[in-house]
């Protein structure tokens, strides 16, 4: 009699057109150092029609774990395969594997020891581009457990991650199949605040990006309105999850930065009219709600003063900010109070007309510091006075960059 005991990792692929990176994401699937016996394998082809399919039924032929293909009609988007996979799966964690990456050979092996040594419910592995840029700013160093506030694996919400099952199934976690674009990121930060601890493989380099060069990639495509619906959604659900405070604004960091800026960035300019309109409606409501003081606070002067006239509905005004900015000019720095205050001169700072309040282009120090003459000495003082006038003048629905 064979006993038949639980693997430790279900692979996820999701697969659509996946032609020809899939055979270089199996091979490195095959290539795992774990034991083949504890890992299996669930890939859905989502209705592909360039051999994506049968190519995964020839793998699974001859693969030395478990593996099960499903074939569907296309569902239009990463979420539905991702979902069907999540049904199937027996493992103790899941990893989410897009069929155009890769994973480094010791992957599994070591998010696995990871998650097992600390007991964390999320293990992040160390992400490098290959013709593609990766995030960065969360490898510094290999952390055994830390969570979404105090590190900044906020900046990385893309689903290629190893989570506990059992986190997802008590929480009844699926992805969204509403949202054609940001769906992961909304099911990884729920992931990383029902967790209990994260940790993060950052001394090996566990996925590698892989861009392809027919440009098909989901986060590519796709008209700038589904940007403000995920936008809204990740919003939604860390309003939803976290009491308003420091921990709250810390996080409306990602999508106020992420997600929302880059649609009044140097695209912006190439928009008509019309679009530009179109934009400053569906930035509002999310404005309205969720842009406050001490979130505009966490951004640097530039990121910062754009949101303030998005906020503001201040469409000629961001027009010339925006092309400051993209023409890369070095602000000049006003330096007051002793050095303590430095302002970063941007279109329209100190303008009678414009009526922009002085706190938009004050640097915090983390900013400031880049500028010669700046002392540090109670150089938020300002500003954080400056805020605290700002919150007391506001009527008790929030906070509007018009204030």
């Amino acid at each position: 009699m064979t006993v038949v005991t639980q693997p430790d990792v279900t692979v996820i692929i999701g697969a659509y057109e996946a032609m020809p990176y899939l055979v270089e994401c199996l091979a490195s699937v095959e290539a795992q150092t774990i034991d083949p016996e504890r890992i299996e394998v669930i890939a859905v082809d989502d209705g592909s029609t360039d051999g994506t399919g049968e190519y995964l039924e020839e793998f699974a032929a001859r693969a030395p774990m478990p593996v099960t293909v499903v074939r569907q009609k296309n569902s239009g988007g990463p979420s539905g395969p991702r979902n069907v996979g999540l049904g199937k799966a027996s493992g103790r964690y899941v990893f989410f594997l897009d069929a155009d990456d890769r994973l480094g050979p010791e992957a599994l092996e070591r998010m696995v020891a990871m998650a097992d040594k600390n007991g964390t419910d999320v293990v992040l592995g160390r992400v490098e581009g290959v013709n593609r840029t990766a995030p960065k700013s969360m490898w510094g160093k290999t952390l055994d457990r830390t969570d979404v506030f105090s590190s900044n694996i906020k900046f990385t919400l893309s689903a290629q991650k190893l989570f506990r099952r059992a986190l997802l199934e008590k929480h009844g976690m699926r992805f969204d199949e509403s949202l054609w674009t940001g769906e992961d990121a909304l099911f990884t930060m729920e992931a990383y605040l029902r967790a209990d601890g994260v940790s993060v493989v950052a001394d090996y380099t566990c996925y590698y990006l892989v861009g392809r060069d027919d440009g098909k990639h989901v986060t590519k495509t796709g008209s700038y309105t589904l940007r403000f619906d995920s936008a809204r959604a990740l919003m939604g659900l860390i309003a939803r999850m976290v009491p308003a405070g420091p921990k709250r604004d810390t996080l409306m960091v990602r999508p106020f930065l992420v997600t929302l800026l880059p649609q009044f960035g140097p695209k912006y300019l190439k928009d008509s009219e019309e679009v530009r309109r179109h934009k400053l409606e569906l930035a509002k409501p999310l404005m309205d709600a969720h842009w406050n003081p001490e979130v505009a606070r966490r951004l640097k002067v530039h990121e910062r003063l754009r949101l303030h006239l998005v906020a503001a509905q201040e469409p000629e005004l961001l027009k010339d900010v925006v092309e400051f900015v993209k023409a890369k000019k070095q602000a000049a720095a006003v330096l007051e109070k002793r050095g303590t205050e430095l302002y970063l001169v941007y279109p329209h700072f100190r303008s009678r007309k414009a009526g922009i309040p002085d706190w938009v282009y004050l640097a915090e120090a983390r900013e400031a510091r880049a500028f010669e003459g700046y002392r540090e000495a109670a150089a938020n003082s300002f500003l954080r006075r400056a805020l605290r006038k700002v919150r007391r003048s506001l009527p008790t629905g929030g906070f509007t960059a018009a204030a």
